[in-house]
């Protein structure tokens, strides 16, 4: 255990979400979007695992210690839904609440076309697959800065 730290975060995601850079992205999954196959030419290789977690209490952990970039280029996407893009599943809704919770301001995420999601997924740092086992509960976050004191 350690100090002010989310719980949820595991010594694999915790390594992973500091190795990576301004830019890089990362997916969190549901249980339903393929991750193991997915996460294999990601530049960690293979998928990481917050399982016992729903899409948004992982969010939640993940955003406690990840920047977000800048509202100059997107940086939360949604897996959009077949047929109907602009639909906000329950799910979807919950882990936008916890994006503006983060931010301290309203953040819309952007929409992604469930194809374009899986190979937008495989050119990610990393794939976290959680235990949510509602649909469309997949998301693609792009790390941004955390700018030095005084700035």
């Amino acid at each position: 255990m350690l100090k002010n730290l989310d719980p949820a975060l595991n010594a694999d995601v915790l390594h992973a979400l500091r190795s990576m850079g301004h830019g890089d992205t990362l997916v969190v999954s549901d249980t339903n979007f393929p991750s193991d196959s997915v996460a294999r030419p990601t530049v960690i290789g293979r998928q990481l695992s917050m399982a016992n977690l729903s899409a948004p209490q992982a969010i939640r952990a993940i955003l406690s210690v990840l920047p977000l970039d800048t509202p100059l280029q997107n940086s939360a996407g949604r897996m959009e839904v077949m047929g109907a893009p602009g639909e906000m599943p329950a799910v979807q809704s919950e882990v936008q609440a916890e994006i503006d919770r983060a931010e301290g301001k309203p953040s819309p995420m952007y929409g992604i076309e469930r194809f374009a999601f899986y190979d937008l997924a495989k050119k990610a740092y990393c794939v976290i697959s959680t235990g949510e086992t509602r649909f469309y509960g997949c998301f693609l976050f792009t790390k941004g800065v955390i700018p030095p004191a005084g700035v």
